[in-house]
């Protein structure tokens, strides 16, 4: 394969990539379960964190689709989580 055809299937190819990534729903590419690591301590039996707080805030509208994914669920569904969803001011989730 010369230079100039690998370049082009290279560019193609990222074409493809970047069209595939920009198709994404915008609401499933701002859901992140691990942004809300900061809260492990508090499903714990840790303090609730500020830090817990704002990133729980920020991942609100995906709280339902954590509860519904089995790798999940256990925890957004269980006592703890729904401890933390009061001590942050959040309102009870409505799936």
């Amino acid at each position: 394969m010369g230079k100039a055809t690998a370049t082009t299937v290279l560019a193609l190819a990222l074409c493809i990539l970047l069209l595939l990534v920009a198709a994404r729903p915008l609401d499933a590419a701002s859901c992140n379960p691990s942004a809300l690591s900061p809260c492990g301590g508090a499903l714990f039996g840790g303090a609730v964190t500020n830090g817990c707080c704002a990133q729980l805030k920020k991942q609100q509208p995906c709280l339902c689709q954590y509860a519904h994914n089995p790798a999940y669920s256990n925890y957004v569904n269980g006592p703890a989580a729904q401890s933390l969803i009061k001590a942050c001011g959040l309102p009870k989730m409505k799936c």
